[in-house]
C-alpha cells in the first residue's frame, strides 16, 4: 500500500461519519417539516408506533443484536491486527532498501 492509499483509508470512517451527520440532519429536518404541516396524522403515527415498539420485545432483540456484534468484533479485530502487521512490514521493507 502507498501512502496516499493509506491516506484515503484513514480518512474513510470521517468522511462516513460525516456523510451519516448530513443524512440524519436531513431527515429530522424533513421529519419536522411534516409534524408541523400535519399534526394529527403525525400524532397518530407516533401512537401507532409507540404501541408496535411497546409489544415486541426490544430488549430481547437488542441482547441478540448485541451478541452477534461481539461475535463478529473478533474476526474484525484480526483483520485490523492483520492489515497493520502488513503495512509495518511493508515500511520496514520500503526502509532497508
Amino acid at each position: 500500500m502507498d501512502h496516499s492509499s493509506a491516506e484515503v483509508l484513514a480518512e474513510f470512517p470521517e468522511r462516513g461519519l460525516h456523510w451519516a451527520k448530513e443524512q440524519f440532519e436531513t431527515v429530522l429536518g424533513e421529519t419536522e417539516h411534516y409534524v408541523r404541516e400535519k399534526p394529527a396524522e403525525s400524532l397518530l403515527c407516533a401512537l401507532v408506533v409507540g404501541y408496535i415498539l411497546n409489544r415486541l420485545p426490544v430488549g430481547r432483540i437488542l441482547g441478540g443484536l448485541f451478541r452477534l456484534l461481539i461475535v463478529a468484533l473478533r474476526p474484525a479485530i484480526l483483520i485490523y491486527g492483520a492489515t497493520k502487521l502488513y503495512q509495518a512490514v511493508r515500511e520496514e521493507e520500503s526502509l532497508n532498501r
